[in-house]
């Protein structure tokens, strides 16, 4: 083995050959092979070996001990946040891929496996039913069946929801024009990474929410007649105060 041999590591891809690895799929496992080792500055690709598509870097001297560290935290499971990432990128990859990888050492030894297609699938529950509420703003209603298809926009999700027509008729009203509570009831998954998705929820009424200025709606409650806002001159800097305090709980 000659001096620039030692500096090789090795990432083998089972499924693929040199004549079968898509170019463009090649430059993401490379991206993510060059995160996993770390130093890029003097991590640098040297080839393509023959059967199996193997990816073999070079490691530049004066970065093999900090690589063979990284790899060692890798293996323990405790490395680098970025060499972690990188080995769930790449495993991930491998999966989708149908694929199982392998790091090889430069003295020939599988040090640290890919499982790919043979991890065990994470698993997704539901669907689970359960009432509740959605704010949002109208951005669609229609459809030509007894139960109308409508879409909230929350932020940057889209929420899809169905209702009667009855309903959809009143809602129609206050397309893009405010931000609205519906009531009703969702129907979710648990998603692999434990998160929760809505597929569908069944409008069964809604309001309107009042997203006036907190000075505009002081000055209204301050107009009933006999009500203790306009006897509190403090009201106002209560309210703020309470406001403040709920803001710094988020």
């Amino acid at each position: 083995m000659s001096g620039s041999e030692k500096n090789n590591y090795r990432f083998k891809i089972d499924v693929f050959s040199i004549d079968s690895l898509p170019m463009a799929r090649l430059a993401e496992y490379m991206g993510e092979f060059a995160r996993l080792l770390g130093e890029e500055e003097r991590v640098h690709f040297s080839h393509l070996e023959k059967g199996s598509a193997i990816l073999v870097s070079t490691i530049e001297p004066p970065a093999v001990l900090k690589v063979a560290e990284r790899i060692s935290g890798i293996r323990d499971g405790h490395g680098p946040k970025d060499a972690l990432k990188a080995f769930k990128a790449l495993d991930g990859m491998l999966a989708k891929d149908n694929a199982v990888g392998t790091l090889i050492s430069p003295e020939g030894a599988e040090i640290i496996p890919f499982p790919g297609r043979t991890r065990p699938k994470p698993m997704q529950y539901g669907p689970f039913r359960e009432r509740g509420s959605l704010d949002g703003v109208v951005i669609r209603v229609g459809g030509k069946d007894e139960t109308v298809p409508v879409y909230l926009q929350d932020g940057e999700r889209i929420l899809a929801c169905e209702t009667s027509r009855e309903i959809s008729k009143r809602l129609a009203g206050y397309y893009l024009d405010g931000t609205i509570r519906a009531h009703g009831t969702g129907t979710w998954m648990r998603k692999e990474d434990g998160s929760w998705e809505l597929k569908k929820f069944i409008i069964e009424e809604f309001e309107v929410l009042d997203e006036s200025p907190l000075a505009e709606v002081i000055n209204r409650l301050r107009s009933v007649e006999g009500g203790v806002w306009v006897e509190n001159n403090g009201a106002n800097s209560d309210l703020l105060s309470l406001r403040r305090d709920d803001e710094s709980k988020h």
